[in-house]
């Protein structure tokens, strides 16, 4: 037996033994424990670092420039729900002398937008129509308005001030990030545009990065070249005047003058102030400093200015604030670049002469809200592109409608010596002044309202056919059948070069093009 000292020294051994074997295999646990945590978390990390790559650090949608399109853009956007980062330039109140005018069929589309609220409280001006003079005559054109509310209208405004409150209402969503900045280049990978590189209001150089760039950055845009093919021109330059605490003769309407050797623009910009737009052709103008600019407004423009304007208007130019912009035009030629692309000016620009850009920028944003609403994923690279060709193509119609119009009407509002272009041009003020489906045909294009190609094309040839027959009443002679055949063919001359450059098969044919007809993704085929 035993003696109880040595199986009190058994127990105590086997007590050691077992703690000891006990302690080691917890140790090995909470090592490996251990060791699968670390992985855990450096796998977690390695898809943190996948998700912030792919999302551009939270951010979904970058937009270069804050102007009209830009900004309303990024509201439209954000509103979807969309993670947006707006690096605009210069995020001080724009002062400029154009983007003043917004057409009846823009603001139905800011009524769309959900930006209406914009035109309150900035003193803008309901406008209800034209008003025409030409050697003395004039004509009233009204918008065709009956069928809408009572609040649908024209608007006129300062610039500045418009531009403030979108940018304001966009800054409120909280997925919207404002930065001032300058762009300073895309950042392309591969062929596919990732994000941009811009210089900080501090003059940091920095980059962001998103699945979808969209450059609004304006006409002197410096990103275009890569997105598109400029053809910019410059037929003319604006000479813009303030005409102060002076009465239109024709109350909410804006006042054109077909002046020698080109249009002169009146409209209100608030309830004290009138702006005036003189067109000078060609690229050289007289010089401002010198003093020359205001010679030739007072000596040459005055006296073709309304009566009851021209006191105020030659206050206006002996103040001295005269400032000049350069018309543009380019027609939208896009290059498909996946993950970016172009809107608002820095795509396509027209004669301002009608007012369309701000009802083309704002139409391009509901057919891109629209197209982008389905698609969950915009990483997806190839899925996005082609939503980008079908915006392309879905955008022709209203955008060619209205860009083909400011082109010819300004053509047609030159004066010339060539006898069928001025024959052109009294056709077309004395067809305006028919009245009925004469004159709203052409206003319902010209506001936005009905933006249709084939509309344009027959009342622009209905001028000109209404120009001929006038020539062979009451009895036609060679001389006069020649005038008439010259006016045809001038009237082609006008318009057919701009319906090339637009576009026929877009224009006219969008339904021929496979692009216009993909459908949505539906949930189940969205990419997760």
């Amino acid at each position: 037996m035993a003696s109880p000292s040595i199986v009190v020294d058994h127990l105590i051994t086997t007590t050691f033994v077992a703690s000891l074997f006990a302690f080691l295999l917890l140790y090995l646990l909470r090592r490996r424990s251990r060791e699968n945590w670390n992985r855990s978390k450096k796998i977690r990390s390695n898809i943190d670092e996948t998700l912030t790559v792919k999302s551009g650090n939270g951010v979904d949608i970058i937009i270069v420039g804050a102007g009209v399109a830009g900004a309303a853009l990024a509201h439209t956007l954000g509103k979807e729900g969309r993670r947006v980062h707006v690096i605009e330039r210069d995020l001080t109140e724009p002062d400029r002398i154009v983007g003043e005018l917004l057409q009846p069929g823009g603001y139905l589309k800011l009524i769309e937008l959900g930006l209406e609220d914009c035109v309150k409280d900035i003193d803008a001006q309901r406008v209800l129509g034209y008003a025409l003079f030409k050697d003395g005559k004039h004509t009233k054109l009204s918008y065709p308005l009956d069928q809408f509310d009572s609040d649908v209208a024209g608007r006129s405004f300062h610039n500045g001030r418009f531009v403030q409150r979108m940018r304001e209402k966009a800054s409120s969503l909280p997925n919207v990030r404002m930065e001032q900045g300058t762009v300073t280049s895309l950042v392309e990978e591969n062929g596919i545009i990732k994000g941009v590189q811009y210089k900080t209001k501090d003059g940091q150089e920095l980059k962001s990065f998103a699945p979808l760039t969209i450059v609004c950055d304006g006409c002197f845009s410096n990103l275009r070249r890569s997105l598109c093919k400029p053809k910019v021109e410059v037929p003319s330059n604006f000479v813009g005047l303030v005409l102060e605490n002076c009465e239109l003769p024709f109350p909410n309407h804006g006042h054109v003058v077909l002046g020698d050797p080109s249009p002169i623009l009146f409209y209100p910009i608030s309830s004290s102030e009138v702006r005036c737009l003189v067109d000078v052709p060609g690229s050289k103008l007289p010089s401002v400093a010198s003093g020359e600019m205001a010679h030739h407004l007072k000596t040459t423009v005055a006296p073709q200015v309304p009566p009851q304007i021209r006191d105020a208007f030659i206050s206006a130019v002996e103040k001295g604030n005269i400032r000049t912009m350069p018309n543009r035009s380019m027609p939208a030629d896009p290059i498909h670049t996946p993950g970016a692309l172009l809107l608002g000016d820095a795509f396509n620009m027209r004669h301002p002469l009608t007012g369309g850009g701000m009802t083309v920028a704002l139409s391009d944003i509901v057919i891109l809200r629209d197209l982008l609403n389905p698609l969950v994923d915009l990483t997806n690279k190839e899925s996005l592109s082609k939503y980008i060709e079908s915006f392309y193509t879905l955008r022709k119609p209203v955008a060619s409608t209205i860009n083909t119009l400011a082109g010819a009407l300004y053509k047609v509002f030159l004066a010339s010596p060539d006898d069928a272009r001025s024959e052109m041009r009294r056709a077309c003020f004395d067809y305006l002044s028919l009245g009925g489906v004469c004159s709203s045909g052409p206003v319902a294009l010209l506001s936005g309202l009905n933006p249709r190609p084939m509309s344009l094309v027959l009342h622009f040839f209905a001028v000109a056919i209404f120009g001929v027959g006038r020539l062979l009443v009451p009895l036609p002679s060679v001389k006069r059948l020649w005038l008439g055949a010259r006016l045809i063919s001038s009237a082609s001359g006008i318009i057919f070069p701009i319906i090339k450059a637009e576009g026929v098969r877009q224009m006219f044919f969008p339904r021929t093009i496979p692009a216009i007809y993909r459908a949505p993704p539906t949930p189940s085929s969205s990419p997760q």
